[in-house]
């Protein structure tokens, strides 16, 4: 009886010893963590993760500091409004692109059988400004259902030595881990041009860490991760670049049948008239690009605006503008220039005002000359007055 009591007591007395270490436990645990300077920026990152994920459609992920900077510039697919539909003309070149990087991002499992079918790791888009490039690579992202990772040299770019090579290998890192993903680089050829022995070694080492970071993913045949990038001088990559992107694609200037399917794109949705001819106006736009025909049409836009306008000042009152017509596209084709003519005549325009100015330096030269010379023999002169007058 004896020894059951004892039992008993040593057992109440090992459970009040348990209670009381997990309670200390948990007295210790609580003051660490409100002892804790970092306590606040680790609730507002946990934070700043959660409204990443849900900006995403992506479940939450564990992320570092760097990757957490780069996802700054990751946008879901669900928000972007650009679609091949938005896109006029470059049929075979959608096509293509359908095939060779879409497909494979939404149907993995066709291409997972041998190294033929893997899915492309490199996409090249080059041509003139303003004929799309941009849109295309929203669009590929749109239809494949794949994050855009809009990567900027500055957001790479750090006065901390080794950080730089840090969030570059963040942003495959974060590409990895929210497959499948696009890695966007517009106007790459300044980012990843030609290397140069008067290059600063910060941006030698980034160019260094982003291709061995690209050929690492090459290795990965299930990675649905594709660098796409965008440039106007192709020329000037360098040719491990090149290498890299095995697809390329040349974004032309618009014949006359793909002008009139921009501009109908262009136009779908807004009030017109039903009597625009728009191979005709497609035929008085030769050499303008995708962009010249947005602005065209915008410039366009205000003439309905400008004669409702002058309707109320003659006391005619209008309740809506009238449709845009065909007269308001033909007026602004008669008055307006295509960017790559105005900016063919500006730089004209430069190099004669530079040639002026340097033939103006040359004139004014020996005017300048004389004036320092005489300058510097009155300065002698009232030396040589003060000397006199110091010796005597």
């Amino acid at each position: 009886m004896k020894s059951g009591s004892s039992e008993t007591k040593l057992l109440q007395e090992l459970i009040l010893y348990a209670a009381s270490a997990a309670l200390s436990c948990l007295v210790l645990f609580v003051g660490l963590r409100q002892l804790d300077p970092n306590r606040e920026a680790s609730k507002k990152a946990l934070e700043h993760k959660k409204e990443i994920a849900k900006r995403l459609g992506r479940p939450l992920i564990q992320t570092n500091p760097y990757e957490d900077v780069i996802a700054c510039d990751v946008v879901n697919p669900d928000h972007i409004d650009v679609e091949f539909n938005s896109i006029g003309g470059l049929e075979s070149i959608k096509q293509a692109l359908c095939e060779l990087v879409i497909l494979p991002m939404r149907r993995p499992e066709l291409f997972s059988h041998g190294k033929l079918l893997g899915p492309q790791k490199g996409v090249l888009l080059y041509g003139p400004p303003g004929t799309g490039k941009t849109m295309l690579a929203k669009a590929i992202a749109k239809e494949s259902g794949a994050v855009f990772i809009n990567v900027r040299i500055s957001n790479l770019m750090s006065k901390w030595f080794g950080d730089a090579q840090k969030l570059v290998a963040a942003v495959f890192s974060l590409a990895h881990k929210l497959q499948p993903a696009i890695i966007f680089i517009d106007e790459v050829d300044s980012f990843l041009g030609q290397r140069k022995a008067t290059d600063h070694e910060a941006l030698t080492n980034m160019k260094t860490e982003f291709m061995a970071l690209w050929d690492g993913f090459t290795t990965d045949q299930n990675a649905r991760v594709m660098v796409l990038a965008a440039t106007n001088r192709p020329s000037e990559l360098d040719e491990a670049i090149l290498r890299r992107l095995p697809q390329a694609f040349e974004i032309g200037f618009p014949d006359r049948k793909e002008r009139a399917e921009i501009l109908k794109v262009i136009l779908r949705g807004e009030r017109v008239e039903d009597t625009i001819d728009y191979d005709r106006i497609a035929s008085l736009c030769d050499g303008y690009t995708g962009s010249d025909l947005f602005e065209l049409c915008k410039k366009a836009a205000y003439f309905p605006i400008r004669d409702l306008l002058n309707d109320e000042k003659s006391g005619k009152p209008s309740a809506e503008p009238r449709p845009l017509s065909e007269t308001d596209l033909e007026k602004v084709i008669a008055t307006s220039k295509k960017t790559q003519v105005a900016a063919n005549e500006y730089n004209s325009l430069r190099s004669q005002l530079a040639g002026l100015s340097r033939q103006t330096d040359t004139d004014d030269y020996p005017v300048q000359a004389a004036i320092s010379e005489l300058s510097k023999l009155v300065v002698s002169q009232i030396l040589n007055l003060q000397a006199e007058n110091q010796d005597s």
